[in-house]
């Protein structure tokens, strides 16, 4: 994914000259995890995140393994725990959780892929603040994996009427509209004297969140051109983000917080450079807070921060084995 600079404007120029205070130290912790295949690795660390107690996992799975199906599976009107879709899916090696989504009617905000078929949507538009009659005409970020075991990260727009999601590729959408339900048509022409690259996202397997973090191995966040967490980037929260290296590993990374004195999460731009250092190509986030749970082999890897546990969610990233 190209991203075109003037686009991101001060934001770029703000991450990407920040770095982390210091190389954060990585151990490998596969045996606490029960048996694990060759190409697929775990690790954590507690290295302090800017001063403040950290603890962080994240997991390594080589793309072109065949062994390993990567997939998604949703609730279907209805939110399960990781706990509660590991046991539902065949007790998959990993269920991390992914898209944002609605508490008032468990509705996914953000698409999802299965086998090629739209399991859920973006959403479409953001109405504009202070304004009844206009919209931000959104594009979310989304990372999948064609049928080469190939993954891109993409700003992605969908639309019910058709049989692929479009993506633009070089930044995302800050065109406005009064339409509340626009289709792709009306996008596109809204876009035309941006200059975006369009192209027909064709993925096997995809999830969305945002905003995107990572692009072309610099660390570039899209937060304000998403609409996402406007005038909060610096807050420290639970994290869950997913990319993929040159060499072809998907990373997924997870980080634990809202536990004073033991996690105290992560800064967009925090996640974003860790990322970056784990050797991201390109790389988004996803829904964080009490949503924020990784399951490898059942077991969890950061603990989570509602005080009931795991949080039920409509939508999850899975990594199984053949059998």
């Amino acid at each position: 994914m190209m991203m075109k600079k003037s686009i991101a404007g001060f934001g770029w120029m703000l991450f990407a000259f920040a770095s982390l205070q210091g190389q954060m130290i990585w151990q490998t912790t596969d045996s606490v995890f029960g048996k694990l295949p060759l190409t697929f690795h775990v690790y954590k660390t507690t290295t302090l995140l800017d001063g403040k107690p950290n603890i962080a996992y994240y997991v390594s799975a080589l793309l072109k393994d065949n062994q390993l199906i990567f997939s998604t599976q949703v609730g279907n009107g209805q939110r399960y725990t990781p706990s509660q879709y590991f046991e539902k899916e065949n007790k998959p090696l990993v269920v991390v959780n992914g898209t944002f989504f609605s508490f008032a009617d468990n509705r996914n905000l953000n698409l999802v892929i299965q086998q090629g078929r739209f399991l859920a949507f973006n959403l479409p538009v953001i109405k504009m603040p202070k304004d009844t009659t206009n919209y931000y005409y959104i594009t979310r970020s989304a990372i999948g994996i064609n049928k080469h075991r190939k993954a891109d990260v993409a700003w992605i727009f969908t639309d019910t009427a058709m049989r692929y999601p479009y993506a633009l590729t070089n930044g995302p959408s800050v065109a406005t509209g009064k339409n509340p339900d626009p289709e792709w048509h009306s996008i596109k022409k809204s876009l035309s004297g941006e200059k975006h690259r369009k192209i027909k996202w064709k993925m096997e397997t995809a999830i969305g969140g945002g905003p995107t973090l990572v692009q072309e191995g610099q660390v570039e966040i899209t937060n304000n051109e998403e609409r996402m967490f406007v005038g909060g980037e610096g807050d420290r929260h639970p994290r869950t983000a997913m990319g993929y290296t040159k060499d072809g590993r998907l990373i997924i990374l997870v980080i634990e917080g809202r536990h004073p004195g033991i996690a105290e999460g992560a800064t967009l731009q925090q996640e974003a450079l860790i990322l970056q250092q784990l050797g991201c190509w390109e790389a988004l986030n996803l829904d964080g807070g009490g949503s924020s749970c990784m399951l490898i082999n059942g077991r969890q890897t950061i603990t989570p921060s509602d005080k009931e546990g795991q949080r039920p969610v409509p939508a999850v990233f899975l990594i199984a084995e053949h059998q």
